[in-house]
């Protein structure tokens, strides 16, 4: 049996590649995500170990209390403790440190890379040689006074920076003005990845970020044969218990490999859905690949089951040619996996955020991963036709035509298929009244997709002879071509329907989660749009930046403007957990904000007073005029607040509403301000006024400037993961069904061989024959695309009906344009796939192929 297996692989190569191709996709996927995923880290871990290669021991103060003063916050890290510590016993070096971030404009005006954590900012402190080996200077020459300024080579590149330029930046404060006097080089990870750096002088550095004579922290170096663990220990005996704590070199090491580890993981998650997805879709493939091989060997089968092959020797035999395809798209998908491994952080270094580079990283869990799925789904996916192969009965041998499935069996695969779409369809019209987006709901609604598409499923051989008859219609008024290709659509059904399914998975998720996507994407807009009154935003872009509340009148005295509204941001702790409050000014934030208040109003907030939204009113069960027990931000405690309005949820105004002079005093940055809502006369809405703004804020890179139209934008842009899910399932759902409508019609052209040869001797020209083969397609191709879109809709109006209680503004909105696209291209890509064996049915002799037997 062994040589049968291998037997039938070779005589039917040309077939299985199409299912080696799918299988490969898959594979590619998951072995290059993994891969990718590994050298990522390595790569990460590579650039760290060379920040802490010298690094033995590293100071640093204690968390200081709430409150504390600028001294507090660093310390006893001075020059005293650096001139103390240099004298312990195998310390080599002491390189005392004050670091921050620093966000900077580029050239042109423009903030640059301003991301959290990805613009660190550090004094220059040179060593007895007058350098300092972290930064080494690439050109110009270090800083030396508050007035100037080095960078890296890539914040230049991208800043379109020289040597002299005047740079605009901020830390946390006001913004500054520096002339760039130095370029350095940094294997600094946050720089290298995409962020910036700035560089200024010890003394200037001290004072940004610890304090005049203070540091933020003290690195140690070894003496040759000192262990760091000793001299951490060393280290602690010599520190103020309360206020300073040593780390060694190896813990940091080690705390930067776990974040590596966080971080890299977010980067499989994409990719190992779409691996995820090319292995369902083309295990359906597979079936059917090795379903129609069954179907072809039925004969030979038999004659093997009549010379004394057990059912169990012909099972195996299917099983082993599947094994012996799965190897073989284990190991072609891992050597594509590795070009996807070297391509990824290409694509996924947007926005400035590089990833790091160096060599793949091959390990045992890729290779593992491979073999494993690729072997496993190929084998999984074979079962069921081996089953089928090993009840072929001796009798069969004399039969000359496929026989189509018993009456019994039909009844039962409709039973089975009604059940399914009770099943799922029940749980989803169930959950359509819910209006309540909770994980539960969110679960149950995924449950019922995948049974309505698994009812789908089961009964398309069923639907398939009613669709395509339908359809037919439409290629029948083609001539006889058409009314053949539909002839031979309806010749299989089960055959039919497992080609269409690829297509019907791939359109359903699509259309789905298109119809979802586009509905939400506008519900944002709305809502956005109904919650700002002001025409622009000014907002700060890192979560711990407050805007200088001086800056406020600036705004105010711009011409054209007529309000301009304050607001602190902050927390709110309620019983039902954290909330965010937005403290305002009564008299003017009706101005600003359009609250639509279900009872009470803003103008009684004051001392603790608050308004709330219609959420936190419900899930605390208070209304106007009752007493809610609150935490508002670095208060530690919690006392009762009296409910002045309740609100419809307003994204702009938060979860609650608060007199912003009690708010700002009880935020984690005392007396700040996050935004500033600007309203103008209408007239000065303008690209002149957006410039007025930035200047009266001192055009800060921490800060950004918004319109309407911006600021509605960017509350919608979450949805830009969601399209590129949906468009990478399009494709690869697209490609494997291809490869399965051209793998049934190459089967199909050879099963027909006599018939298309008996079509060519009556008169059908080549361009006939080419023109049914491609119809034939085109209906496969349809059928799966109608499906699929009917269950894509039904299940994106269920799910799309609990984002309606989250989201009120949310209703169903259709994509038309992209279900179009999503219609055309299943089309094509059937008449595409026809194109190789529409030219080989064409080619065949008509007196070969009616002589052969």
């Amino acid at each position: 049996m062994l040589k049968t297996a291998l037997r039938n692989l070779l005589a039917h190569k040309a077939r299985q590649v199409m299912t080696l191709l799918a299988v490969c996709l898959g594979v590619a996927f998951v072995s290059g995500t993994l891969v990718f995923a590994d050298s990522t880290a390595e790569a990460h871990r590579a650039a760290a170990s060379k920040s802490f290669a010298d690094i033995a021991v590293t100071v640093t103060a204690k968390t200081p209390p709430p409150g504390a003063a600028a001294h507090q916050q660093t310390g006893a890290l001075d020059d005293a403790l650096v001139r103390k510590l240099a004298a312990v016993p195998g310390v080599a070096a002491v390189r005392p440190s004050a670091d921050g971030s620093a966000a900077l404009n580029a050239a042109d005006g423009t903030p640059l890379r301003v991301n959290p954590g990805a613009n660190p900012a550090a004094g220059y402190v040179p060593g007895k040689d007058g350098k300092d080996s972290r930064y080494p200077l690439a050109e110009g020459r270090a800083p030396t006074n508050s007035g100037e300024l080095a960078v890296d080579r890539g914040t230049v590149a991208a800043g379109h920076f020289r040597i002299g330029d005047t740079i605009t930046l901020a830390t946390d404060g006001p913004v500054m003005t520096k002339r760039l006097v130095g370029i350095v080089t940094t294997e600094d990870t946050r720089v290298t990845a995409g962020g910036t750096l700035a560089l200024f002088d010890k003394a200037t550095a001290q004072k940004l970020f610890a304090s005049p004579g203070h540091y933020t922290g003290i690195d140690l170096s070894a003496a040759p044969g000192t262990d760091q663990f000793a001299l951490s220990r060393r280290v602690t005996g010599m520190l103020p218990a309360d206020r300073a704590e040593a780390t060694t070199g190896a813990a940091q090491a080690a705390q930067q490999a776990l974040y590596v580890d966080t971080l890299t993981r977010g980067y499989e998650k994409l990719p190992l859905v779409f691996a995820g997805v090319s292995l369902f879709i083309g295990s359906f493939l597979i079936i059917n690949t090795f379903t129609m091989l069954v179907s072809r060997r039925t004969r030979e089968i038999a004659l093997l089951r009549a010379i004394g092959a057990t059912r169990r020797q012909v099972s195996r035999s299917v099983l082993l040619e599947a094994l012996l395809v799965g190897l073989v798209a284990s190991a072609a998908g891992f050597l594509l996996g590795l070009g996807i491994a070297a391509v990824l952080p290409d694509i996924l270094s947007t926005h400035g955020n590089t990833l790091p580079q160096g060599p793949l990283v091959i390990g045992p869990r890729p290779v593992v991963a491979a073999l494993g799925v690729g072997v496993g789904v190929t084998v999984l996916a074979a079962w069921l036709p081996s089953r089928r192969a090993a009840k072929v009965a001796p009798v069969e041998a004399m039969r000359t035509t496929d026989q189509p499935p018993s009456a019994k069996r039909s009844r039962a695969r409709g039973v089975a298929g009604l059940a399914l779409l009770v099943l799922g369809a029940g749980v989803l019209v169930s959950l359509s009244g819910a209006k309540d987006a909770s994980e539960k709901n969110l679960q149950n609604a995924m449950a019922g997709c995948a049974l309505l598409v698994a009812a789908l499923i089961v009964l398309a051989p069923i639907l398939a002879s009613p669709m395509i008859r339908l359809t037919g219609r439409l290629t029948g008024r083609l001539g006889i071509t058409g009314h053949l290709a539909q002839q031979n659509a309806l010749r299989d059904p089960r055959r039919t329907a497992a080609t269409a399914a690829t297509l019907l998975i791939s359109t359903a998720l699509v259309a789905g989660l298109a119809v979802i996507g586009n509905s939400t994407g506008q519900a944002l807009d709305r809502q956005a749009a109904a919650g700002l009154g002001a025409d622009y935003v000014i907002s700060s872009r890192t979560p711990t930046t407050g805007i200088d509340p001086a800056a406020v009148r600036r705004v105010a005295d711009i011409t054209g403007v007529q309000t301009a509204s304050a607001v602190t941001d902050s927390t709110l702790f309620t019983g039902g957990g954290v909330r965010e409050i937005s403290g305002v000014d009564p008299h003017t934030v009706n101005d600003v904000m359009k609250l639509d208040f279900v009872s009470g109003s803003a103008k009684d907030l004051g001392p603790g007073r608050i308004a709330v939204s219609s959420t936190i009113a419900r899930g605390n069960g208070v209304t106007t005029g009752d007493h809610l027990n609150v935490c508002l931000g670095r208060n530690q405690e919690f006392r009762k607040y009296t409910v002045v309005g309740v609100y419809k949820d307003n994204p702009v105004a938060h979860d609650a509403l608060g007199a912003r002079t009690e708010v700002a005093h009880n935020s984690y940055l005392p007396g700040s301000v996050q935004r500033i809502l600007v309203r103008t006369d209408g007239r000065a809405v303008s690209k002149t006024t957006e410039d007025r703004l930035r200047t009266a804020v001192g055009n800060s890179p921490l800060l950004k400037v918004q319109d309407r139209e911006q600021f509605v934008h960017e509350a919608a842009g979450t949805m830009g993961d969601l399209l590129t899910l949906m468009y990478g399932m399009l494709a690869i759902g697209i490609v494997i069904a291809a490869l399965g409508i051209m793998n049934t019609l190459a089967m199909s052209v050879a099963e027909r061989t006599r018939e298309i040869g008996a079509l060519r001797a009556i008169g059908m020209d080549r361009s006939g024959i080419r023109r049914m083969i491609r119809l034939e397609a085109v209906t496969v191709a349809a059928f799966g695309t109608l499906l699929g879109l009917a269950g894509g809709l039904f299940g994106a109006w269920a799910v799309g009906s609990l984002a309606n209680g989250a989201m009120p503004q949310y209703s169903l909105a259709l994509p038309w344009g992209t279900l179009l696209l999503v219609c055309l291209l299943s089309l094509a890509i059937g008449a595409l796939a026809a194109a190789v064996p529409a030219r080989r049915a064409a080619a065949l002799s008509p007196l070969e192929a009616v002589a052969e037997a």
